[in-house]
């Protein structure tokens, strides 16, 4: 069961196109996860269609329903398509899969014209860039092989985490896919995973080490959030 969501702010800023694209990209691929969030987007749509055309409502005729999910894929494409022009490599738009450390996993199709990069990392993290043309943010795929964990940390910005496959816990709970956590400078916590998982994260600020040798980093914070 997927326990934490984006709040109704953040999907009504996404219905609207007012998020940066990485924020955006959390979203939807969160609403291909969760039912209770895809069907509030859904709602959310209709209702700003209906102010934004000045429709007093829609017809019950199956013919004049809109198709949410084909019109929040079109929105977000146009986004990623303004941001880059050059060609992709086809996919097909029903299964999308990345591997690393030995494990392959399927992706959200949000993320579909985002992976043109490489596998970066050390020991049992991986990290994978995205490319989302904002200055500050930085967004990835960042994957713990089993029996990993991110050193205690706290957030000098603010830290989202979307579970993507697999699980992991800290010390104000445990995960599962689909799991939506927003983190700032009031939350210190180190995640562990017993089995391995894949998250996607957006950083905008160097995280800050509070414990033993990874204190070591924080000089360099700036070159390697």
């Amino acid at each position: 069961m997927i326990n934490y969501h984006p709040n109704e702010q953040l999907l009504l800023l996404h219905i609207k196109g007012e998020l940066p694209l990485s924020m955006s990209l959390a979203v939807s691929a969160h609403a291909e996860l969760c039912d209770i969030c895809h069907k509030s987007l859904s709602l959310l749509t209709n209702e700003q269609t209906v102010e934004a055309f000045n429709i007093d409502s829609f017809s019950n005729d199956s013919t004049t329903d809109i198709d949410m999910d084909l019109l929040l894929e079109k929105m977000l494409d146009s986004t990623l398509d303004e941001l880059d022009s050059t060609p992709h490599r086809p996919v097909d738009k029903g299964t999308f899969e990345v591997s690393v450390k030995g494990e392959s996993y399927t992706l959200p199709r949000a993320f579909r014209h985002q992976i043109n990069a490489q596998w970066q990392g050390i020991g049992k993290v991986s990290r994978l860039r995205l490319n989302t043309g904002e200055d500050k943010a930085r967004a990835s795929l960042l994957h713990i092989a089993a029996d990993g964990e991110i050193p205690e940390h706290t957030h000098k910005g603010s830290e989202l985490t979307l579970l993507l496959a697999g699980e992991f816990s800290d010390k104000f709970n445990s995960y599962k896919p689909g799991d939506f956590m927003l983190l700032d400078e009031n939350h210190e916590h180190s995640p562990k995973t017993m089995s391995g998982c894949l998250c996607y994260t957006i950083v905008d600020a160097p995280l800050y080490f509070t414990k033993g040798f990874s204190k070591l980093l924080n000089p360099i914070g700036e070159l390697i959030y």
